[in-house]
């Protein structure tokens, strides 16, 4: 449970993977770049144009490593994975609930409650961090917002109005987001949010981070059991992992919002990173990349303070311990879902 197997990402364009005994070799134009043992990993993702040798994609699949393939902006393409796993007692227990439109409806209740409550947290903090007057009261106005939303999720009675309240709390934080950034503002304007394909710096680097975030999501629902596909919150569709975009919605303002406002208040990314292509989309570069990739890892690593285990963990964590409590209330041992708050 403590232990936070790393996530192999790769990057450079051409490069090529295979096992090699016990190890996972890294080539590119035939010279190794990296060797990594198996037992290391946890998964790999690939952005654009990757190589795998069979044998490595059946080593991952067979010992339960994901081989997840996206573009290089981290659009999800595919995941290859081995046979499914996990207790299927607790996956019939998911299609049940599934099924009363009571327990989906607590369950999508708190999960929204617990996003827009973080949410308003970054919003609070970028207030009492802000150097500009009319900036603070900008976000003290959303965070106010933010505050009466969540008043307002218990009188909910059907999952419709869950998620039009859910869309307004997202509308009205993007609406000030870029009022937290310090640096380049020029640069790093954010007009709302917008995504296939991102039309601004900000947003780029936002739906970067979240194809990490709902990587981890997925292997979170995975690693407990749970099937990814069936969801509370998000509507099903084919080919959508409903139940880790329900599980990203708690961790994705702590986990990546907050990391793009460092990434860009630190100047560890500016104006030179991004490319405008015709059509009106915002594309990182590689280098950027790469350097998103590390903030991300470290940002993984850092320590919060579970608020229902009242123990201090990695961030990374949060994802796997959320999925193990879904897993507890649809068993029926827990009553009702505890989202994970951010302090």
């Amino acid at each position: 449970m403590h232990q936070l197997l790393n996530t192999l990402y790769i990057t450079t364009e051409g490069a090529y993977l295979r096992a090699d005994h016990e190890t996972l070799r890294v080539e590119v134009e035939r010279e190794t770049k990296l060797q990594v043992p198996f037992h290391h990993l946890g998964g790999v993702v690939c952005f654009g144009d990757i190589m795998l040798s069979p044998a490595a994609m059946v080593r991952c699949a067979e010992d339960g490593r994901f081989v997840v393939l996206l573009d290089r902006n981290g659009r999800f393409k595919a995941r290859v994975e081995g046979p499914v796993s996990g207790n299927v007692l607790l996956r019939c227990a998911q299609h049940e609930a599934m099924k009363d439109q009571g327990r989906t409806l607590a369950i999508a209740r708190n999960m929204v409650a617990g996003k827009i409550q973080n949410s308003r947290q970054i919003v609070l903090r970028g207030a009492r961090e802000a150097d500009d007057a009319p900036d603070a009261e900008a976000l003290r106005t959303t965070a106010d917002t933010l505050g009466n939303a969540v008043i307002r999720l218990p009188q909910c009675e059907d999952l419709d109005t869950v998620r039009g309240i859910e869309g307004e709390s997202a509308r009205c934080y993007f609406s000030t987001f870029d009022r937290m950034i310090k640096e380049d503002r020029a640069t790093f304007k954010m007009e709302g949010r917008n995504r296939r394909p991102p039309t601004d710096p900000v947003n780029a680097l936002m739906s970067f981070l979240y194809a990490l975030v709902m990587n981890d999501c997925v292997s979170a629902a995975e690693g407990v059991g749970l099937d990814p596909q069936m969801g509370f919150l998000h509507a099903l569709r084919p080919g959508r992992a409903a139940l880790a975009l329900d599980l990203m919605e708690e961790v994705r303002s702590v986990l990546a919002d907050r990391l793009v406002l460092t990434l860009i208040n630190r100047r560890q990314v500016s104006a030179k990173d991004f490319t405008h292509r015709s059509g009106g989309a915002v594309h990182m570069d590689d280098i950027a990349r790469k350097e998103v990739i590390v903030a991300y890892q470290k940002r993984k690593q850092e320590e919060v303070t579970h608020p229902v285990l009242d123990q201090k963990m990695p961030l990374g964590l949060v994802p796997h311990v959320q999925a193990r409590l879904l897993a507890r209330v649809l068993r029926g041992d827990l009553e009702s879902y505890p989202p994970f708050l951010y302090r």
